[in-house]
């Protein structure tokens, strides 16, 4: 199955439905939905870069998924990159960007953004947070 080749669009609603969803699953990239909760902005927008296919083949019951490439508005104004484990049912239905200029304008900010991890260590609160 080739990758998805569109970026998502989401509010933070669908990030906290998302990762608290890639929790219960047990999925390997996630962050925690109470650091997400507390730190995303409330009515920020957020995306999502298709990476990889994922399986576990250790767990046959969790559905093949993309590991997306997650660019998170804070409350602070800032922008941050994580990883996001998704299942198809749960990404097909989300919003993608409206065209390609927008695209490019977003990737642009996935390649500057800092990680979660860079972000929290500037911060000084450590990546033990997560």
């Amino acid at each position: 199955m080739d990758l998805p080749r569109e970026v998502k669009v989401i509010s933070s609603a669908s990030l906290f439905r998302l990762e608290e969803r890639a929790g219960d699953l047990g999925l390997s990239q996630r962050l925690d939905p109470a650091w997400v909760r507390a730190n995303a902005a409330p009515d920020g927008t957020h995306y999502l870069w298709p990476a990889l296919w994922h399986s576990l083949s250790h767990r046959p019951d969790v559905p093949r998924h993309v590991r997306w490439e997650l660019l998170i508005t804070l409350r602070t104004g800032d922008r941050v990159l994580s990883l996001l484990d998704v299942i198809p049912d749960d990404f097909t239905p989300l919003p993608k960007v409206t065209s390609r200029d927008e695209g490019m304008q977003v990737r642009g900010v996935f390649d500057s953004a800092p990680s979660v991890r860079e972000w929290l260590l500037r911060e000084g609160e450590g990546p033990g947070r997560l």
